[in-house]
């Protein structure tokens, strides 16, 4: 057993679990991460789809609550309220769900499928992500420059938020969330930070824009990392399975300490820490990799 690999292994599935649902770039920090610990070949990348795979399936393990209840009340309304009157109500707020989960997971999807070869080849580098990194960063800090503090309205600085519940997203709303997801096919802009981020600029709140994020993180990276194993599929062996499960169990765990700490943050704080982490940590790995 090569301890060595395992220890890397370690790191990576923290690194994958901690940035994968904050707005600082999961893909960008593998990037740099497995340059820098020099498990970047395609066993690595291989490795990389298993973590995020443990990633998504952590906010399915959080919200299994509510995945559950809405297949039930697609199928069978009657079983999660029976004899009450309002199972059509229940049925309609289920399907309005998932066609907005669907309709914001169709741009990036259909992108990512066009363009995935073209992005894997001429993107994936550490100059991209730290230009994105410091790009987004002052993205961020605009958007929340248009709001006083944390709790003021954003319909003061001219940004309709009135959007407070997740059965209240409209389809256009949906829609123009998955564009803005979109841009996270760009290593370094960080899907959660495009998703969250957008979903503020379009009228969520923070907190329904953050769960809603999680939310359409399952389709969309179930849909990458099945893609992704189906191409590469032949690198997986029998001997690196202790890699992979170490990876597997640290990425699931943390990723789910990260999604609970990160509800509790938007609550009272805005994005801006997340902003300038990335402007400092962008300008450092462009000096770092400038200087090589």
């Amino acid at each position: 057993m090569d301890i060595i690999l395992l220890l890397k292994a370690l790191i990576l599935g923290l690194v994958e679990g901690v940035t994968e649902f904050l707005p600082i770039s999961s893909t960008g920090h593998l990037i740099i991460a497995g340059d820098l610990l020099n498990f970047n070949d395609d066993k690595g990348k291989v490795f990389e789809i298993v973590i995020q795979l443990a990633a998504i399936l952590a906010v399915c393990w959080e919200y299994r609550k509510k995945l559950m209840k809405t297949a039930l009340d697609l199928a069978c309304p009657y079983l999660t309220n029976p004899g009450h009157s309002n199972q059509t109500s229940q049925q309609s707020n289920a399907y309005k769900f998932v066609i907005n989960l669907s309709l914001a997971f169709l741009p990036a999807a259909l992108l990512g499928l066009a363009f995935h070869d073209a992005i894997k080849a001429y993107l994936f580098s550490p100059l991209t992500v730290a230009i994105a990194l410091i790009v987004g960063g002052f993205v961020i800090l605009f958007i929340e420059n248009k709001s006083l503090n944390a709790s003021t309205s954003y319909t003061e600085a001219g940004i309709n938020t009135s959007t407070n519940h997740i059965d209240n997203i409209t389809r256009k709303q949906a829609i123009q969330i998955g564009f803005a997801q979109s841009l996270a096919l760009i290593p370094g802009v960080s899907r959660a930070g495009a998703t969250i981020l957008g979903g503020m600029v379009f009228g969520l709140n923070r907190q329904i824009a953050t769960e809603f994020s999680f939310f359409l993180a399952i389709p969309i990276m179930f849909a990458a990392t099945g893609y992704d194993l189906l191409k590469n599929w032949r690198l997986l062996a029998i001997d690196d399975l202790a890699m992979f499960a170490v990876g597997f169990i640290t990425a699931f765990i943390s990723a789910l300490i990260v999604i609970k700490m990160l509800l509790r943050f938007v609550a009272t704080h805005d994005f801006k820490v997340f902003a300038w982490y990335r402007i400092v940590f962008g300008a450092i790995v462009l000096v770092y990799f400038w200087a090589l």
